[in-house]
């Protein structure tokens, strides 16, 4: 009996460790490394939405971009919260005519993921966009870190792809590399896109961000007394990292950034004019003889299969704001 009674001891001292082990956020973390889960539930995700849409509208309330850096991240973070500080140094006491943003109708893309970082996507209508879809893709790179939102598309609601999903609804994450069987893989999708507005080529399918803005560059680029030059760079950095779901066409809708930098110079004995307020609250520098600014762009495209008739990346929205100023 004796010997009965020390084995169920150490069982239940062995229990004990593990329970204990389990609760430690580096055991979790372990744990999630192996196992294909989904990326959260339905029910934390409308709580990440309500968080989100409740503190965006007191930053944008009050231009507090050290607020908003609580629930947005990479790129979205990064085009806000230079808007923000740009709007604060302008308008310090906040906006007096700020509206709510009212984000309704949600539904949620949740991915099973192994590993971190994680994300879904809410699909939602915005009162700031009527008869629109805001798809908005929240990540976190540890159990212990908060959802923050990282892209943002605004989507016409035929636009929206349907996306592959499994027996239990949940949507497909599409892996970067070449093994997502795309036309153009997700991490060189950026580089594709700095490369065609440099380049040209067939890559894109012709519209606004593509062909258009090719063609408008070219009849801009030299005014009386003033010449533009664009910088056209891939998004290296983690922080931007493209996020994709599987489409039910066997393509992906991919979400990625892109940086871009245009330099205005002015002729001989002109002195360039910055006179809109926003831009001035970002520039670094005295503009002399020319100004450089510094965008970054987000974009939603729609990528073939590998195996599509038509391989042509197709750009459904883009967004491009500026980060910073520069005068020489």
């Amino acid at each position: 009996m004796r010997t009965k009674a020390r084995g169920l001891r150490g069982a239940v001292v062995l229990a004990a460790v593990l329970a204990g082990l389990a609760g430690l956020p580096g055991c979790v973390t372990v744990h999630g490394e192996r196992a294909v889960v989904p990326a959260t539930t339905e029910a934390e995700a409308a709580k990440v939405l309500d968080h989100f849409t409740e503190t965006n509208n007191e930053a944008n309330r009050t231009h507090d971009a050290e607020l908003n850096s609580t629930i947005e991240t990479g790129p979205l973070g990064a085009v806000d919260q230079a808007g923000l500080r740009a709007r604060h140094a302008v308008h310090p006491d906040g906006s007096p005519d700020h509206r709510d943003l009212e984000l309704t109708d949600a539904r949620f893309l949740i991915p099973r993921q192994a590993g971190w970082p994680k994300f879904f996507v809410a699909d939602t209508a915005s009162s700031q966009s009527p008869g629109k879809r805001w798809l908005l893709v929240f990540t976190r790179n540890g159990v212990a870190e908060a959802w923050k939102a990282s892209y943002l598309s605004v989507l016409a609601e035929s636009a929206v792809p349907e996306f592959a999903e499994d027996g239990e609804g949940h949507v497909e994450a599409v892996p970067a590399d070449g093994s997502a069987r795309l036309a153009v893989a997700p991490e060189d999708l950026s580089r594709a896109y700095a490369d065609y507005l440099r380049e040209g080529g067939d890559a894109f399918a012709d519209g606004p961000a593509t062909s258009a803005l090719r063609e408008e560059r070219r009849r801009t680029a030299t005014s009386p007394g003033a010449r533009t030059q664009w910088a056209d760079l891939p998004a290296r950095d983690a922080r931007f990292a493209p996020v994709g779901l599987r489409t039910e066409d066997g393509g992906a809708l991919v979400f990625f950034t892109t940086h871009h930098q245009m330099r205005q110079t002015v002729a001989e004995g002109y002195t360039p004019q910055v006179k809109d307020p926003y831009v001035r609250a970002l520039l670094e520098g005295t503009p002399r003889q020319s100004v450089t600014y510094v965008r970054l762009a987000v974009q939603a495209a729609a990528v073939p299969p590998a195996d599509a008739a038509d391989p042509r990346v197709t750009l459904l929205y883009r967004l491009q704001r500026l980060t910073g100023a520069k005068g020489e």
